[in-house]
């Protein structure tokens, strides 16, 4: 006899655990409670955007002064003299000669030319008008 009280107030209990599950489930799927669940959940995004904002500017000031103080742009610049550059930088490699009684040994190493300095021979202008030809304006 105790053994069926027992089993009686077990099924009893999973009984009313049933119920309240899904008197809970049919009212999360009111349309009441999904307008509010996803309310909810819009609050919570503006929420969580605002803060991505705010963080947002905070690194972006704070980068805004780093470069403000590495380029002096804040009053504490230091200007110095520029650096001389090399004219010419010396390759970091050396040629191979060529073969000797080849032709290409018979042609001047670049590096050992010597440039000079030549003047500008002026050149002939073109005649804008040749006889016999029409000038090449676009106003005609």
């Amino acid at each position: 006899m105790v053994r069926r009280i027992f089993w009686m107030a077990v099924g009893a209990g999973a009984t009313v655990w049933a119920m309240n599950k899904a008197n809970e489930a049919v009212h999360r799927l009111t349309p009441d409670s999904l307008s509010g669940t996803a309310a909810r959940g819009a609050l919570h995004l503006g929420d969580a955007a605002k803060r991505f904002a705010a963080d947002v500017r905070a690194g972006m000031a704070e980068r805004e002064e780093q470069l403000r103080t590495d380029l002096g742009l804040d009053g504490t610049a230091v200007v110095e003299p520029p650096r001389r550059r090399a004219l010419r930088r010396e390759p970091e490699h050396r040629a191979i000669s060529a073969a000797p009684g080849s032709p290409a040994a018979a042609l001047p190493s670049p590096r050992r030319t010597a440039r000079t300095a030549q003047a500008i021979q002026p050149m002939p202008r073109p005649l804008d008008e040749l006889p016999g030809s029409t000038p090449n304006r676009k106003d005609h």
